[in-house]
């Protein structure tokens, strides 16, 4: 069985198109989208490792919320949660002006934000690959 055809495959497989589009965007200096992509990756990514161990239902973006409930299942995810949360902020803020002082999230992102959440999207990525054990 490929991983794409497992239960959760689809949401790794997804999630790694994001990375790629997260990165495409901070490369082109678009930096709020980068961000909001870097969370789906992450959401993704701990969405992935819940159905994968058994969760019929998985709600939420919240990255908080989404490690609390992986860590019923390895207390691992706490120490994921302590990066992954940092991603949070960037699921409203990098899209609506009303989150950030009614600014505009393309005018306010810049590439340090970008990079920094195209790292740790990237780290959660490939650590709840490896504890699925795929590729």
């Amino acid at each position: 069985m490929s991983d794409e055809t497992k239960p959760f495959g689809a949401w790794i497989t997804q999630a790694d198109y994001d990375l790629e589009s997260a990165q495409i965007n901070a490369e082109q200096s678009r930096h709020a989208l980068a961000c909001f992509l870097s969370h789906q990756v992450a959401a993704k990514s701990v969405k992935a490792f819940l159905y994968a161990r058994g969760a019929e239902m998985v709600w939420g973006e919240s990255l908080a919320d989404l490690c609390e409930d992986a860590m019923a299942f390895d207390p691992s995810f706490d120490f994921i949660k302590t990066v992954a949360v940092l991603l949070d902020k960037h699921f409203n803020g990098s899209r609506n002006p009303d989150v950030i002082g009614n600014s505009v999230p393309a005018h306010v992102y810049d590439s340090t934000d970008s990079e920094r959440a195209v790292e740790i999207a990237q780290d959660v990525l490939n650590t709840v690959k490896q504890k699925l054990e795929v590729s």
